[in-house]
């Protein structure tokens, strides 16, 4: 089913199939590229990415000498993409007017030796759109993770080939282009204020640098309006994704996707978080449409 949420003239809505976030828009201008509700997600529209983000290279991984085969979900290039969570039934914890909060178990998968629960809200308030993960280690094992989402925002009335994207990132890990998996260490880039119709991008960037105010900010911004992805400086990598189209619309579209870790971070190593017996960890990012007062 889905879930509603308003607040003013902010609306969202959430399928409880993935927890996936199937759209956002204010006064009826859309801040997210949608989907019809019961359908699946095009592209990975919308997805909560956990225990792991982007790929895990081969499937397979390395927990203290234990060889860990996960399922491979990525069959034409034989890795495990995106996490264990994006097709599982999240049950509703709470649902109010302005906030939907739901929760999953994973027990027992393949190449996951560890017993987790994870939990997301949804939440509109002044802000936008606010989402926070949550995740509770409910095994005796310390449980590397990443976590990460796959919101591809649109910005509002304005034509997506005007505008220009920004990204906090100051650093671009070369991905190879057949596997999408790394093919070298990050060297530093900033893509600061390029034209989106310049752009080919399936990309991954880090070392995301916080503003004054603590959070990290990506926008896509053009003369007729525009939209800002926002995260906690957990989320110190971003993935860009420019789709040539996005299902049910004409032209291309853009993904966003706050990490925590770059792909195949599993295997790296590369900022991994990990959480303790009995230990929890929550985080927040959001979406935010430039120039209006919710």
């Amino acid at each position: 089913m889905d879930y509603e949420i308003q607040y003013g003239g902010a609306r969202a809505s959430i399928a409880g199939t993935g927890a996936t976030l199937r759209a956002f828009e204010v006064d009826g201008v859309p801040y997210l590229e949608t989907f019809a509700a019961g359908a699946r997600a095009p592209l990975g529209s919308g997805a909560v990415l956990l225990p792991w983000p982007n790929r895990t290279a081969g499937a397979q991984w390395d927990f203290h000498g234990e060889k860990q085969r996960l399922e491979v979900t990525e069959p034409a290039r034989g890795n495990a993409s995106h996490g264990l969570v994006r097709h599982a039934a999240w049950a509703p914890v709470e649902v109010a007017e302005a906030t939907v909060a739901l929760a999953v178990e994973i027990i027992d998968e393949p190449g996951w030796p560890f017993r987790f629960r994870a939990t997301i809200t949804y939440a509109l308030d002044h802000r936008g759109l606010v989402v926070t993960h949550g995740v509770e280690n409910l095994g005796e094992r310390t449980m590397p993770f990443g976590v990460g989402a796959h919101p591809y925002p649109r910005p509002g009335r304005a034509d997506l080939e005007t505008c220009e994207l920004t990204l906090a990132a100051t650093s671009h890990l070369p991905l190879d282009p057949d596997k999408m998996t790394p093919a070298g260490p990050a060297a530093p880039a900033k893509l600061h204020r390029k034209p989106l119709r310049d752009l080919v991008l399936d990309d991954a960037f880090g070392d995301c640098a916080p503003g004054q105010d603590g959070l990290v900010r990506h926008t896509l911004a053009g003369p007729d309006g525009g939209v800002e992805v926002w995260a906690d400086p957990v989320f110190r990598w971003v993935q860009v994704f420019t789709p040539a189209e996005f299902p049910g619309r004409p032209g291309r579209a853009v993904a966003i996707e706050p990490m925590t870790c770059p792909p195949d971070a599993l295997n790296s190593g590369t900022d991994l978080l990990r959480v303790a017996p009995g230990g929890s960890w929550s985080a927040s990012w959001g979406i935010t449409p430039l120039g209006l007062a919710l």
